[in-house]
């Protein structure tokens, strides 16, 4: 059994524009998370990280800062056993 987890976050608010999806790749590089974020139509980002607990409840809890220029209102997270993924990606 994998002490891998998965994190399937939704954030809403101020967040496209403001290096928001840029910021999440380092941090997640810098915590060892693998995963993606996109921009979404409807003005939300999504993002899917893969990892510890720890580095999940890290990233996370990033989410709902964000990048410096970013204003977050809410982040909803659906959590999941890990699907694989590998290495860290902004989708578009």
């Amino acid at each position: 059994m994998s002490d891998r987890t998965r994190a399937h976050v939704f954030v809403t608010g101020r967040v496209q524009g403001v290096f928001f999806r840029a910021t999440t790749r380092e941090r997640a590089e810098a915590v060892g998370v693998d995963g993606w974020v996109r921009n979404l139509d409807d003005g939300r980002v999504e993002a899917v990280f893969e990892g510890t607990e720890e580095q999940i409840d890290e990233m996370v809890e990033f989410c709902h800062e964000g990048s410096d220029a970013a204003r977050v209102e809410t982040v909803d997270v659906e959590r999941s056993s890990s699907e694989g993924e590998s290495g860290f990606e902004i989708r578009r």
